[in-house]
């Protein structure tokens, strides 16, 4: 995890989505206990602390759980996948503790493995959609 990020933007879905487009991994910290979340919030809910600030992540982590996905949203479908096509959704364990949902890449959907549970991962950032719709979707890659 790298040091501290000062910026005016707000704790909000549309600036962790901006972040993103900068190709940059953030959650929000609590300053007094550490406490990382991803996405950001602006408050703590074990604590109700407000003392927050933006923090760069490592992209780094361990695969927790993950499905085979053959019918998804359209955004998916416009990506190529569909039930001959299906894509691996995964919960990834962020080496600086919490959990968050993405596609997992460079896997095949078809032929699912139980070993991959527990592999190394670092994040990537896919494009997709066009012109305005244009944004970076959070993916990750085994690192083996």
């Amino acid at each position: 995890m790298t040091e501290p990020t000062t910026t005016d933007r707000p704790f909000t879905a549309a600036s962790f989505q901006a972040y993103m487009n900068e190709g940059k991994l953030m959650g929000s910290r609590n300053r007094e206990t550490g406490e990382v979340f991803v996405p950001p919030r602006p408050i703590d809910p074990g604590t109700h602390g407000e003392d927050m600030e933006w923090v760069e992540l490592s992209g780094r982590g361990t695969l927790a759980a993950f499905t085979s996905v053959y019918i998804g949203t359209s955004a998916m479908i416009d990506a190529g996948y569909d039930r001959n096509t299906p894509y691996v959704a995964a919960i990834v364990e962020l080496a600086e503790g919490p959990r968050i949902s993405a596609q997992l890449l460079g896997v095949d959907g078809k032929q699912p493995d139980i070993a991959w549970i527990g592999q190394p991962l670092k994040a990537a950032f896919v494009e997709r959609g066009e012109g305005d719709k244009r944004r970076s979707y959070l993916a990750f890659e085994m690192t083996s």
